[in-house]
Formats: C-alpha cells, structure tokens, sequence
C-alpha cells in the first residue's frame, strides 16, 4: 500500500481487460485520464468465460476488505458467446446462464459496503474473416461469428436495465466508425488503439451523464497535491510560478 490513498477503479474481464495497458489501450489511456485523481486496478484474465469470474467473484472483490472500489467496469462475453465446441470443452457458455451470471457479478457488486459504481461494457463486435484467417490450423472449431455477438450484448444490456446498472453498447458503438472491422481490432477480436478510443469515449460520456454523488467524472474530481508551490516553473515574468497538475496538452486527444 502507498499513500495518499485515492479511489480505486477495477477493470475485471477477460482479454479485453487483460490486454488494456497493451497497444495504447483502454486501461492505459484511463490511467492517464485520472493520474493523480483514481487508481487503476486491472484484473483481466485472458480466455475467461463469465462462469470462471462467478468463482473468483470472492476472492478478486471480497466483502470483508477494508478499502472498497470506488468503480468496477466489468466485461465478459465475447468468449462466452463462441460456438459450442462438439467435445464439451472451450468458453461457450449458453445465452441464459451468462445472463445469470452476469446478474451474479453486478449484484455481488451492488453487495459491497461503501456503495461502488459498477459499470458493464457489452460484447463488441468481431472482423469475422480475419479471424477466421488468423486461427485457422490453431484453434479447432473455432465459431465466432456477429450474429452471437450481437445476441450476447442484447442480453447485457436487457440485464443491466433491469436491475439498474450502467452499461456501455459497445456492439452498435464500435459499428458507428466508418472502417470499424480494419481500424479497431489488432486481429479481428482485440482492440487496436483506435478501438480503445472508442471504449474510452464511452465509458466517460457514463461518468460524465451519471448523477453519482460523489461524481466520478475525471474532471470533476479533485487532483492529488495540487497546491501552488515556489519550487514550480518559473512563469515568463520572472516573479510568479506556473503550476502543472492540471495540464492536459501533452494528450492526443483532449478527452471531454
């Protein structure tokens, strides 16, 4: 532990989460967004199926922790919504028990002391023929297909109104970029950079509508050991000092 302490944010998924400190990705691009406002926590776990987060559910988020997150953002989905291998074995999980699942994690969520936000992000859409090009001879019966896609995401969102979570559409958001099958994934599944973008955009237009109290807004939230300070830039007359702690230029992008 260090100090001072800040709000924790966990992202917990699958390879979406797990590969999003990687190609200027989601995970990193927050981490910038809230340096010295909110810790960003990854707990990503490449392959996983959302029955496999249900059993870690206690031991990644228990109950009896002293510091609570202030915000998880969940994502599982696009492994469960894969074809069901003929051996039993493989990620397919059936539409009703990812729904029941995921209806688990948001209410284990809901359940911790402290009151956490919960954010879940929908099943994105895939480039169906890179992958298929790129996994063939290394995956055996591998079906990945859009229309799985969309019916898993449908089924997110369904869920997330129902019991009052916020979610992010991702499967119509991505589809909204002109060139979005060779622009946002580095392989057809996993996000590019530009992919990522679109992941952030969405994710703070949610903390930006949310009427969370206190907000988690990025720029709402107050920045770690902002005082002016002498030993600060000298301004260009010589006599004042410029202080740093809210500059943004050195940002692609200056997020909103």
């Amino acid at each position: 532990m260090v100090g001072p302490l800040r709000p924790r944010f966990v992202l917990f998924g699958s390879s979406i989460v797990q590969l999003s400190f990687s190609n200027g990705g989601w995970g990193a691009i927050l981490a910038d967004i809230y340096s010295r406002k909110a810790d960003i926590i990854l707990r990503g776990y490449y392959g996983w199926n959302s029955r496999r987060a249900v059993d870690v559910l206690d031991q990644v988020f228990p109950k009896d922790d002293a510091t609570q997150p202030s915000l998880v953002i969940v994502y599982f989905g696009g492994n469960d919504s894969m074809g069901p291998h003929s051996s039993g074995l493989g990620p397919h999980v059936p539409l009703s028990e990812y729904v029941e699942n995921m209806k688990k994690i948001a209410n284990h969520l809901k359940s911790l002391p402290g009151g956490t936000r919960i954010i879940f992000l929908s099943c994105p859409p895939v480039d169906e023929d890179r992958v298929n090009r790129g996994t063939s001879g290394i995956f055996s019966e591998l079906v990945r297909t859009n229309e799985l896609c969309k019916n898993y995401s449908e089924a997110c969102i369904k869920m997330c109104q129902e019991l009052d979570v916020n979610v992010v559409d991702l499967f119509t958001a991505f589809q909204q970029r002109e060139n979005w099958m060779t622009d946002c994934f580095t392989d057809g599944i996993h996000l590019s950079e530009e992919g990522s973008k679109i992941v952030v955009a969405e994710i703070l237009k949610v903390l930006k509508e949310a009427e969370w109290k206190p907000s988690l807004h990025w720029k709402s939230m107050p920045t770690e050991f902002a005082e002016d300070s002498p030993y600060d830039l000298v301004a260009a007359d010589g006599k004042t000092t410029l202080n740093p702690s809210e500059w943004t230029f050195h940002r692609e992008i200056q997020w909103d």
